[in-house]
């Protein structure tokens, strides 16, 4: 990949972006994500995760299998705040 490929559409980072911070020493999807916000965003991580992954197997010469994924906090998916409260429209 181009180094100015996005990998995080939600919060707009490059691969430059989480490059940057695997060369500063943070070496974890956690740290990773609470660093840049990557996964944060409205599809929590869907589309970001497995590249980030990727990129760190590669800079760290571990299996992708032996990187630990992030803690799900729920919503796993978005979902309308009239849901949570209870209110919900007659169709």
């Amino acid at each position: 990949m181009e180094e100015d490929t996005i990998v995080c559409r939600c919060e707009d980072l490059t691969l430059a972006d989480i490059r940057s911070v695997l060369q500063r020493g943070y070496t974890s999807l956690e740290e990773i994500k609470r660093i840049t916000r990557c996964c944060m965003g409205p599809c929590q991580g869907r589309t970001c995760r497995d590249l980030v992954v990727k990129e760190i197997a590669r800079s760290s010469g571990k299996k992708i299998e032996d990187i630990g994924l992030t803690v799900f906090r729920p919503p796993v998916k978005p979902i309308k705040i009239k849901c949570l409260l209870g209110v919900w429209e007659h169709e």
